[in-house]
């Protein structure tokens, strides 16, 4: 057992799918504030398809870190673990795109704390 893998993969999870429940339990919401976040922006249209794949990746992501929780568990492999810090990286670089589209500087420094434990994962599992 990798206690690094756990606890990495717990916050993974814990991060993506409470993320994820927030956006499905306040679609609406979420739908309205991010069209004025990105109005000026050429995403403005789009924000809707751009929410619904950053919620599933978000999904993904928690999925395998529970996934990754158990195999690592029962057989110490990071297999899974790794794949969900992969699929991390990439839902984070796309929120962090957007934050910089939109100009919300504060908004992507915040998205690199998330950024540098899901790297760091994929580094060392």
């Amino acid at each position: 057992m990798n206690e690094f893998a756990l606890l990495l993969l717990a916050f993974l999870a814990i991060t993506f799918l409470q993320s994820g429940y927030d956006k499905i339990a306040d679609w609406n919401g979420n739908v309205s504030w991010l069209k004025s976040h990105f109005s000026q922006t050429f995403l403005k249209n789009q924000v809707p398809a751009a929410l619904f794949t950053v919620l599933a990746l978000e999904i993904v992501a928690g999925v395998l870190s529970i996934m990754g929780i158990a195999e690592n568990i029962t057989s110490g492999r990071t297999i899974i673990g790794d794949y969900a810090c992969m699929v991390s990286c990439v839902t984070l670089l796309l929120l962090l795109f957007g934050q910089r589209v939109a100009k919300d500087y504060d908004g992507a420094r915040t998205i690199v704390i998330y950024l540098i434990p899901a790297l760091l994962g994929v580094y060392w599992l």
